[in-house]
């Protein structure tokens, strides 16, 4: 049964805090996930193989333990929530910097995957006869890594603001489900289905579907690891 009519005031507010968390949360993972993408794939010592599982483990873990773990790690009764709470006088959870937080950790593993592909494919002999020249690291990063591994970066960007974008567990657990505050788009989705707001609940999955497919469209189909998908 059709529920009435969209109510347009209601469908703004998640759009526009989805847009922020999920453009503040790729470009908070771009940043960690290429100075770890960097490092791993440069650094040899031993635990590589188990420190890179556990950048890995959120992309397979179910979304509510990863928010369980947040909520443990930043909640009031936490040393990390207390902190937070005496900075900034307020405290972290079930606000919309902690959809940001969950936003951050769920989506970057895809982040660090494509931005490690895309450092794997620069030629070594390339960085070397770079430093050999007289260049630093900084600036074999900055006009060399970079620019060659630009492909990956963008992808790693798209990527990352389509995964926030969606994210919905991880989001409930930390930051819950305050309209106005805290309500994203998958989360006022499931909200509006409960309640029988049919409208509402097509008019914003409609919205996270086309936003979704545009992003894929920039990337031109690339997957995770930042190899073109074939048919």
């Amino acid at each position: 049964m059709i529920g009435p009519a969209m109510d347009w005031t209601a469908f703004w507010p998640p759009v526009l805090l989805s847009l922020r968390v999920a453009l503040l949360a790729a470009f908070i993972s771009l940043l960690l996930g290429t100075a770890a993408a960097r490092w791993m794939s440069r650094a040899r010592f031993r635990g590589k193989l188990l420190l890179e599982t556990a950048f890995l483990l959120p992309l397979v873990l179910p979304p509510t333990v990863v928010g369980f773990v947040l909520l443990v790690v930043f909640g009031r009764r936490s040393w990390a929530g207390r902190l937070i709470e005496d900075l900034f006088s307020a405290p972290l959870v079930f606000s919309w910097w902690a959809a940001v937080v969950a936003a951050v950790v769920v989506s970057f593993p895809l982040v660090y995957q494509t931005m490690k592909t895309g450092f794997a494919g620069i030629d070594p002999e390339l960085e070397q006869a770079t430093r050999s020249a007289g260049a630093s690291e900084r600036q074999l990063l900055a006009y060399v890594a970079l620019p060659l591994a630009f492909r990956s970066l963008l992808a790693a960007l798209v990527l990352g603001f389509a995964r926030s974008l969606g994210e919905f567990g991880a989001t409930l657990m930390i930051a819950g489900n305050i309209p106005g505050v805290t309500q994203t788009v998958p989360t006022a989705i499931y909200v509006a289905v409960d309640s029988g707001q049919t409208v509402m609940a097509w008019a914003w999955t409609a919205a996270i579907v086309l936003f979704s497919f545009f992003l894929l469209l920039l990337t031109g189909g690339r997957s995770p690891a930042g190899e073109r998908s074939k048919p």
